[in-house]
């Protein structure tokens, strides 16, 4: 690599003192500079030249510059307008890079693969901030966008509650949500010297390979995510009771007691005890019954 490649945390101060970067809290950055680490993310991707790739929150652009070695193309969206003209300049030496200013959240994803890989499935790579993760998954989850994965960095804590089962503490409504669309794998684990600036927490690269079809059937998928939202809301309560006193249902304790008994688990039982499959199940009893 003869470019001056951001991996490099050299050339990361240079270009930070050049634009006089203000780091904002509020958008959560810290900027990778470790070069094995960023390779590892790209081979963990599984990106090759047949990709188009979609980066979240390319930052300065130091994955950006790694990404568009790799792939096909890459589309990079940012929220800060502050970094675009970093970005601008960083990623000049690249022409198979697109840069979107703009919040993924409200980014017509769909459209953007249509144009970039006629609507086939693309490959996702972020770095992302704690307090947006969940909301960015979901979202694009619960679209109608053609995923193949979703490689991200994220905190090391919220790694582990995607890939967490029944009856561990870091098992929640977000270890159910991401494994009813997707596998999840922890595949590196980075410590906070190798970002600007360091964060006060570790984080992991988890891989989420897209599931063609869920594992479970469901009549309701938004019922029954809501049933699994309010069996984690009091974790503490049975299950029952837990989804007694969840305002969104207007069942009696008896009747989710009836219900847990013809899916033949215990009446007793907490819900984080409960499987994806069990949970489909319930849902689907609890349904029939309202």
């Amino acid at each position: 690599m003869t470019r001056p490649y951001l991996g490099n945390p050299k050339y990361t101060v240079e270009i930070l003192k050049k634009y006089h970067f203000v780091f904002q809290k509020r958008f959560g950055q810290n900027f990778l500079i470790d070069p094995r680490v960023l390779e590892r993310i790209i081979f963990e991707a599984g990106v090759t030249k047949d990709d188009f790739v979609l980066e979240i929150g390319p930052g300065i652009g130091t994955m950006t510059q790694y990404l568009a070695e790799a792939a096909r193309e890459v589309a990079a969206v940012e929220v800060d307008p502050a970094l675009i003209p970093i970005l601008e300049d960083t990623l000049k030496e690249w022409d198979n890079v697109t840069i979107i200013q703009g919040d993924i959240l409200k980014t017509d994803i769909y459209s953007l693969v249509e144009e970039k890989n006629q609507g086939k499935p693309v490959k996702i790579v972020a770095n992302l901030p704690y307090y947006i993760t969940t909301p960015i998954i979901m979202g694009i989850f619960e679209s109608d966008v053609p995923v193949e994965s979703i490689t991200i960095m994220v905190q090391r804590e919220v790694a582990q509650r995607m890939q967490a089962g029944p009856g561990t503490k870091d098992y929640g409504a977000l270890s159910l949500a991401v494994q009813y669309y997707s596998s999840p794998e922890i595949v590196a684990n980075v410590p906070p010297n190798c970002f600007i600036p360091r964060p006060n927490v570790g984080s992991a690269v988890i891989r989420l390979q897209k599931f063609r079809t869920p594992p479970v059937k469901v009549k309701d998928e938004k019922f029954m995510f809501s049933l699994i939202r309010a069996s984690f809301n009091q974790r503490r309560k049975t299950l029952a009771n837990s989804i007694k006193n969840a305002q969104e249902f207007s069942f009696t304790r008896e009747e989710v007691e009836e219900a847990l008994k013809k899916c033949g688990i215990p009446v007793n039982i907490r819900g984080e005890a409960l499987n994806l499959k069990q949970f489909a199940d319930l849902s689907d009893k609890l349904y029939d019954m309202r």
